[in-house]
């Protein structure tokens, strides 16, 4: 997540426009949106199938493995617990899905540094991926040694600083050991207090799912982590490399639609991993197979033991490629938008708050792509240097989800 306003101004319109120029340009942006339509919807259809696939095995005798069943090993608990931490961002909770996640990611690495392009980017072509996972994996580490303890009242949002503080440290840093750990220790510190506080204090008192505690808690403890950071002597600033054009949707009128096609399905796969600061195909292949791999041996596994999976998943898909249609000249003109954001957050969200009613899968999806993602632009572009836009992208989950809810919740009713 290391986009908040473009690098580069858009270039300025010609003082003239006849008639033709007009007609080209409008010629260009229907292919554009065409394209953009066909891309991303058609990835939320394949989404949608696999979850169809998912739905009806889960209703069909099996001999599932039932969680009891595994060996009760302190450590073996520790593990699958901090693994499925790595996933619970996307409402997924299953080690399983970890481990797809990172083989997804690590096939990615592999491949980019044989240099071939296929695989796609990975942590936005900062070559920094190994120490972005690193020091979310040590933060992950440091808050559940610290708060660990607290989950025989039940569960605990030890997660939380995997997905903000440490890595984004780490982009704005540069890599290292002193970014590394400094984010990691900040995170776990700062994040995981905050969310342990606002879930109680703020979530549940108003009706509101744990992820608003969650997520504000990640915007104001990145916040304060990014404050402190900036008077610390062994940071400074990395120097930050202008966007690529690999999310750029192609704008050139004699390019086919088919590339534009290709271009949004690869981003629905990405906002499955932007979350991670990943933002990778080959790693959304993997966190989605891995996760329906688990929900195919147990459906009382991932996602809460709700058995909702199957929904989350494709509501997620369809919140995506809402917001990359909505928001294609973003992407065209600016390279990015944080619409990844209501795939973490109003999406899943609306599924487990309505059952898996329409009413939650479609509405939440709607929902989010349209208040996520420009919520998250205001607010990252007007943060100063050295604050990372995670800022404003937690913060506009929070905000998004705690207004779309109650109106889905009034319509349900």
């Amino acid at each position: 997540m290391t986009h908040s306003s473009a690098d580069t101004s858009a270039a300025s319109a010609p003082e003239t426009e006849g008639p033709e120029t007009t007609l080209a340009s409008e010629t260009t942006q229907a292919y554009g949106a065409a394209g953009t339509a066909l891309g991303a919807f058609g990835m939320a259809a394949a989404v949608g199938l696999l979850s169809l696939v998912l739905h009806f095995l889960a209703q069909q005798p099996s001999g599932a493995v039932s969680p009891h069943s595994v060996p009760n090993d302190p450590l073996l608990s520790s593990l699958r617990r901090i693994l499925g931490d790595m996933t619970e961002p996307l409402f997924y909770k299953s080690e399983v899905a970890a481990l797809g996640l990172l083989a997804g990611a690590a096939l990615a690495w592999w491949i980019g540094r044989s240099g071939k392009r296929w695989a796609g980017s990975l942590t936005y072509d900062t070559g920094l991926w190994p120490w972005a996972l690193g020091a979310a994996s040590l933060s992950l580490l440091l808050s559940n040694l610290a708060f660990g303890w607290m989950l025989d009242g039940g569960w605990q949002p030890t997660f939380v600083p995997f997905v903000c503080v440490a890595p984004a440290m780490v982009l704005l840093y540069g890599g290292g050991w002193r970014s590394c750990l400094t984010g990691a220790v900040l995170g776990a510190g700062i994040v995981t207090p905050l969310a342990l506080f606002f879930i109680p204090v703020l979530s549940t008192p108003l009706g509101l799912p744990p992820v608003v505690g969650c997520v504000l808690a990640m915007a104001t403890g990145s916040a304060i982590a990014f404050s402190i950071a900036r008077h610390l002597p062994w940071l400074a600033l990395r120097k930050t490399q202008p966007a690529t054009a690999g999310d750029h949707p192609p704008s050139d009128a004699e390019r086919p639609v088919l590339n534009d096609a290709v271009r949004a399905a690869r981003r629905v796969l990405k906002d499955f991993t932007e979350t991670h600061f990943f933002a990778n195909e080959l790693a959304a292949l993997g966190v989605i197979l891995g996760v329906s791999a688990a929900f195919v041996i147990d459906p009382g596994l991932p996602s809460y033991g709700s058995g909702l999976l199957p929904h989350i998943l494709f509501a997620q898909a369809l919140t995506s490629a809402v917001g990359v249609v909505l928001w294609r000249r973003w992407y065209r003109d600016e390279g990015w938008a944080a619409t990844y954001a209501s795939v973490v957050s109003v999406a899943p969200a609306a599924v487990l708050a309505s059952g898996g009613s329409w009413t939650g899968i479609i509405g939440g999806a709607v929902l989010g792509a349209l208040l996520a993602p420009p919520i998250a632009r205001a607010i990252s572009s007007r943060l100063p240097a050295g604050f990372h836009p995670v800022i404003g992208n937690t913060a506009a989950m929070a905000l998004s989800t705690a207004v779309a809810l109650p109106v889905l919740g009034l319509l349900n009713t």
